[in-house]
């Protein structure tokens, strides 16, 4: 068996990940804050798969949390195969309505924690000449929305870029950019989505289908659903002027309050 980790396995994107890795035959090592729901967790998928999963409390938020991930990741005795960095979170408010100490925070989770467990996990995978690594990102990274869509704009670069490095190593490493997705990342956040319209929603277990999918043809970017991939399309032939205005109407029209 194959041993998948997880970061913010217990809810959402990431617990549409674990469902489906347990149902596929990996081991799991679970990762969130929530020692309580990690359990249960663990012991859910264990009970109806017949899978080992490992629980692992961390923060990555804090450089303790983050180096007791890498530490597990680093382990040769009983290797991770397969990493998802789903651990992420939003902020209420534009810029400059959000605190310093917020804003740096998401920086430390969404950049600073993905470059050091991407680092640690492909550097076990490629001794070995396998692996792979999934970090979440988003839509919002290919559109000037603030600094989440920036973090998430870092993601993707970093991932295609530590992609083409390791290119014939055997670590495939992908950026998944999903759109809305029907989680609990809204209300932790404190915003509201009743104004977003239901066909901008996505399903995370057909999400993170089709994303596995995507990284088994080798891709190093997923956006796992047509109707984002042609919202994108657009994006890209759009002039970022024109661009900045747009997605700043659109975002207070259609995004989260």
């Amino acid at each position: 068996m194959t041993t998948a980790l997880i970061t913010g396995s217990t809810a959402g994107i990431g617990a549409a990940f674990a469902r489906r890795l347990a149902g596929d035959g990996h081991n799991l090592v679970l990762v969130a804050r929530d020692t309580k729901r990690l359990r249960e967790q663990a012991t859910e998928l264990h009970d109806r798969h017949g899978i080992e999963a490992e629980v692992l409390t961390a923060d990555l938020a804090t450089d303790a949390g983050i180096e007791a991930v890498e530490k597990r990741l680093a382990h040769r005795r009983d290797p991770v195969d397969l990493l998802i960095n789903n651990a992420g979170f939003g902020n209420k408010g534009r810029y400059l309505e959000v605190s310093m100490a917020d804003e740096l925070t998401m920086l430390k989770v969404h950049c600073e924690a993905v470059l050091r467990l991407t680092s640690a996990a492909a550097e076990s995978m490629r001794e070995r000449g396998r692996g792979g690594v999934v970090n979440v990102a988003s839509v919002a990274a290919f559109v000037p929305r603030g600094t989440y869509g920036a973090s998430k704009a870092w993601v993707v670069q970093f991932t295609q870029g530590a992609a083409k490095d390791l290119a014939g190593s055997g670590v495939r490493l992908m950026a998944l950019c999903p759109g809305f997705v029907r989680t609990e990342f809204h209300e932790r956040a404190g915003m509201g989505t009743s104004n977003i319209p239901g066909w901008m929603w996505l399903d995370a277990d057909k999400l993170v289908a089709a994303a596995l999918a995507d990284l088994a043809r080798g891709r190093s970017v997923s956006i796992p659903d047509p109707r984002y991939k042609a919202l994108m399309g657009v994006v890209k032939v759009t002039p970022r002027a024109l661009l900045g205005g747009v997605t700043s109407r659109t975002g207070r029209k259609y995004g989260p309050r």
